[in-house]
């Protein structure tokens, strides 16, 4: 795999375990070298070193088809383009509908990829419903263990924090994090990067909403903490309007051919953010989207520039 031009220390290549799985398999970086196209960007996890593909599959809104066999069927095909393309990171939630049984849907019709890196949360009240929750998220995945698990908008995390710190210590999970979006409740996402040991947390930041750039971003690189970067298309606001505009000629110089490729590596190249999750049902654009884990990734001084040309559209 080829590394993104930022940071070096951001994207060393050290080996790693994989952490999915009923256990903890010794899954090194070659074995996923072996599944990934050559060119494909990816950057470690800072709390263990393990190499994670940028663009990932977020499963809000698009995943919720209740029992439709269409949307089912569609949503299976979304998978499996997205796996077929290098894609590991699969995110949903308790408050997500039905995503989380498409999900299962998916896995069970495609097959469950040994890369896949199951990332979902807990979303209730108390330590009692957040465990029995997190059965039955295990049930809808129809997986044995889940990648990542967060809390979902903070919601009780001090009851839920302790569960999830404990199913890590045991080998029952690999990474623990916490979520926002729409920008609500940063001092207490500040907080809980200063004082817990969360390997993740996942942030709302795209090209216009870039509230996060002030403080969460640097302090989750200070504190080791992987960023995964929710509504990278603004809810899908942002590329409709980018879509109504021409492409600037500058966007060759790190290998641009669409605005979904524009907007995405703006994200997934500050050098905190380790992966975005845009959602969609349509298999083109998954493929559309992976483009931006390849090539080359803009530095500071073309993201400022791409930044200024976002807020003059």
């Amino acid at each position: 795999m080829k590394q993104s031009n930022i940071d070096p220390n951001a994207v060393s290549r050290r080996r790693a375990l994989s952490l999915f799985g009923a256990g903890i398999l010794g899954a090194s970086l070659p074995r996923l070298h072996a599944l990934q196209p050559d060119d494909f960007l990816v950057k470690p996890i800072p709390s263990s070193g393990e190499q994670l593909p940028l663009i990932g599959l977020g499963s809000w809104i698009t995943f919720n088809v209740g029992r439709d066999t269409g949307g089912l069927d569609q949503s299976a095909r979304v998978m499996k383009a997205f796996f077929g393309a290098g894609g590991r990171m699969i995110d949903s939630s308790p408050m997500y509908g039905s995503s989380q049984a498409t999900i299962g849907y998916g896995l069970e019709k495609n097959g469950i990829p040994e890369h896949l890196f199951a990332a979902d949360k807990i979303w209730t009240a108390g330590a009692a419903n957040g465990r029995q929750q997190l059965i039955e998220t295990s049930q809808r995945w129809q997986i044995p263990q889940l990648s990542l698990l967060q809390v979902h908008n903070l919601r009780d995390w001090e009851a839920h924090l302790p569960i999830l710190f404990e199913m890590k210590r045991k080998g029952q999970l690999g990474y623990v994090g916490v979520t926002t979006s729409h920008g609500r409740r940063h001092r207490d996402v500040e907080r809980i990067l200063a004082s817990q040991p969360i390997d993740f947390v996942q942030v709302t930041y795209n090209g216009v909403d870039r509230a996060v750039e002030r403080r969460l971003l640097p302090l989750a690189l200070e504190r080791g903490v992987a960023v995964i970067a929710n509504r990278p298309y603004g809810g899908g606001r942002l590329i409709r309007h980018a879509k109504r505009n021409t492409l600037p000629a500058w966007v060759n110089e790190f290998d641009c051919n669409s605005w979904p490729e524009f907007l995405l590596k703006f994200v997934v190249s500050h050098p905190s953010v380790n992966c975005a999750i845009p959602a969609t049902t349509n298999v083109d654009h998954v493929r559309e989207n992976m483009q931006a884990s390849t090539g080359v990734l803009p530095d500071a001084r073309m993201r400022r520039r791409m930044a200024d040309h976002l807020e003059t559209l």
